[in-house]
């Protein structure tokens, strides 16, 4: 039974984290050939007050993700 963990900024909202969720679980799949049910993905949302880079706290705004097209598929 194969658990993912994701530490990312708080502040996205709920369609993007289905979305990852999803996506993770698809590639997990097709990687490992498990199934979706045995597969577990945990979002852990970290205040931006609590996440460095370079040595300063990430207090910028997020950028917002582009919708996903299907071209291409």
């Amino acid at each position: 039974m194969p658990v993912v963990e994701i530490q990312l900024l708080a502040g996205r909202d709920k369609a993007l984290h289905e979305r990852l969720i999803a996506r993770v679980t698809d590639a997990v799949v097709e990687t490992l050939g498990v199934k979706p049910e045995k597969t577990i993905v945990l979002l852990h949302e970290v205040a931006r007050e609590h996440w460095g880079v370079a040595g300063v706290p990430r207090t910028d705004p997020l950028p917002v993700p582009p919708e996903p097209t299907n071209e291409g598929r």
